[in-house]
């Protein structure tokens, strides 16, 4: 059993660029081992070495799995980029930027994928219980550090600070 802190309330000052491999789904689609297309997609990432085809990474580097177009909200489709963090963007990879604003970091180390599950069930539960810092439904993402340690980022507007 992963244990999940409390999450915290960041202000990302600067944009990332991302660089990496996109699908389109669903949660409802995740749910089902035959419809789901995260794990084919994170497959593909590392079978076609994507990340090394970036210039200036490192096996140091952070991995990204970033979460854009939302057609509405947790049941809608989504597009999901496996990526890492780009200066520039090879020819035939997708560029994500991820916007400077206010996230709230679901934390957590352990195995995968066992760990990323535990987050985002934790992420949902915090969102069903009326936040204080509704979600954006922008960009949101998971960093992966190493070591089996992960940060899911959720894009959220903070009322009357002008973070968001």
């Amino acid at each position: 059993m992963t244990l999940i802190p409390p999450p915290r309330l960041v202000r990302l000052d600067t944009a990332r660029l991302l660089a990496g491999i996109t699908t389109r789904t669903s949660n409802l689609e995740e749910m089902n081992p035959l419809t789901g297309k995260i794990p084919a997609l994170w497959g593909r990432f590392f079978a076609e070495q994507v990340a090394q085809s970036v210039p200036g990474y490192t096996p140091q580097a952070a991995l990204y799995g970033a979460y854009s177009g939302y057609a509405s909200d947790v049941n809608g489709a989504y597009d999901l980029t496996a990526a890492v963090q780009a200066q520039e963007v090879p020819e035939g990879l997708h560029s994500l930027e991820i916007p400077a604003g206010a996230y709230m970091v679901f934390e957590g180390q352990g195995a995968m994928p066992q760990t990323v599950l535990a987050l985002w069930a934790a992420v949902w539960q915090y969102f069903e219980n009326a936040p204080a810092h509704p979600r954006r439904y922008a960009v949101d993402f998971e960093e992966y550090t190493g070591e089996g340690r992960i940060a899911v980022y959720i894009g959220v507007t903070v009322a009357g600070s002008g973070v968001d």
